[in-house]
C-alpha cells in the first residue's frame, strides 16, 4: 500500500491530499475537543461563548490549545501521511534536505529586507473597496478581518517569558512547519507537476495559502510572502528554507510585541506602509533582490560543486 498512489495524475493526488487533510483535521480536532473540555473544566454548552470571549484568561488558554491542535491536525500530520502514500521515502518527498549556515544567514536578511515591501502592499490591500452591489460581501470580509485581528491581539498579549515561548511555538514554529509542508511541500509540487510549470505551481500554492487564512484585507501581502517562500523552496530544494523564512516572519511579530511597547510595535508594522514611503519600498525591493540573487548563486554553486 505504501507509495501506491505515486503514479496517479496530479489532480487525483490533489483530491486525495484534500481528503487526507480534512479527515486528519476532523479526527484530531474531535479528539482534541474531547480531551480539552475536561482539561479546561468546560462543558459542550459553553463552547460557543468560549470561542468568542477573549477577555477570560481560561478561555484564551483553551483557544491557544485549539490553535495548536488545529495546526497539528490540519497541516503537520496530513503532510507526512501524504508523503507516505506518494513516495517510498516520505521525508525525501517532502524534501527535508540539510541546509548550511550561509543559507540561513541569507534567509534572515531576505526576510528583514522584505518587511517594508510587505507592509506597503498590506497598506494598499487594507484600502480595498468593493463595488456597491457587493456591499454585503465587503461587510462580511471586514467582519472576518476584525475577528481575526481581535484574536491575534488577544494571543499576542504576553505577561511572562513562558507565554512568550509558547507563542513562539504556537505562532512561529507550528504554522511555519505545518503550512510550509502542505503548501510548498505538497500543493506547490502537485500543481507544478499538473501544469508542467514551476512558476504556475508557486503562484497557485501562494494563492491557496493566502486564501486559506480568510483574511482578505491582508490577502495580497500574504500571497506575496507565499510566492517568496515558494521560490526559496524551489531554488534551495529544501523544505527547511521556507520553514525558516516563515518562522522568521511570524516570530518577529511575537518578539516585538513582547519586548517593545504597542507604539513601537505599530511603528515596525508601518515601516514602508504609507502613501509617501516609496523610498522604503525602493530600498526594500533592491535589498531583497540582491539578497535573493546571492541566495540563488549560492545554490547554483552548490549544484555545480556536487
Amino acid at each position: 500500500m505504501k507509495n501506491s498512489l505515486a503514479t496517479i495524475h496530479p489532480f487525483s493526488k490533489f483530491i486525495f491530499s484534500l481528503f487526507i487533510i480534512l479527515a486528519s483535521f476532523l479526527i484530531v480536532f474531535i479528539i482534541g475537543i474531547v480531551i480539552g473540555i475536561p482539561l479546561f473544566n468546560l462543558s459542550f454548552a459553553e463552547l460557543p461563548s468560549v470561542i468568542t470571549n477573549y477577555s477570560d484568561p481560561n478561555n484564551l488558554k483553551f483557544l491557544k490549545y485549539l490553535q495548536t491542535i488545529q495546526a497539528i491536525g490540519l497541516f503537520i500530520i496530513p503532510a507526512f501521511i501524504i508523503g507516505y502514500f506518494f513516495h517510498q521515502k516520505p521525508l525525501h518527498y517532502l524534501k527535508f534536505n540539510p541546509i548550511g549556515f550561509y543559507a540561513v544567514v541569507l534567509v534572515i536578511f531576505i526576510m528583514i529586507s522584505a518587511l517594508p515591501a510587505i507592509n506597503f502592499f498590506a497598506m494598499l490591500n487594507s484600502k480595498m473597496q468593493l463595488p456597491a452591489f457587493l456591499s454585503e460581501l465587503e461587510n462580511w470580509m471586514r467582519q472576518k478581518e476584525s475577528s481575526a485581528q481581535a484574536l491575534t491581539e488577544a494571543f499576542l498579549k504576553m505577561d511572562s517569558m513562558g507565554s512568550l515561548w509558547f507563542n513562539i511555538f504556537m505562532i512561529g514554529i507550528l504554522p511555519a512547519v505545518g503550512e510550509e509542508l502542505i503548501f510548498r511541500g505538497v500543493i506547490q509540487r502537485l500543481f507544478a507537476e499538473w501544469t508542467k510549470n514551476i512558476h504556475w505551481g508557486i503562484f497557485i500554492a501562494a494563492f491557496l495559502f493566502s486564501f486559506m487564512h480568510l483574511q482578505f484585507y491582508g490577502f495580497i501581502p500574504r500571497m506575496i510572502l507565499g510566492i517568496l517562500f515558494g521560490y526559496l523552496f524551489y531554488v534551495s530544494g529544501s523544505i527547511w528554507i521556507p520553514i525558516l523564512a516563515h518562522f522568521i516572519n511570524n516570530a518577529m511579530a511575537v518578539v516585538f510585541y513582547y519586548f517593545y511597547t504597542d507604539q513601537v510595535s505599530e511603528e515596525i508594522d508601518t515601516i514602508g506602509a504609507s502613501d509617501g514611503s516609496y523610498g522604503y519600498l525602493f530600498v526594500s525591493v533592491i535589498l531583497l533582490s540582491l539578497f535573493f540573487y546571492s541566495f540563488y548563486l549560492h545554490y547554483q554553486k552548490k549544484r555545480v560543486t556536487s
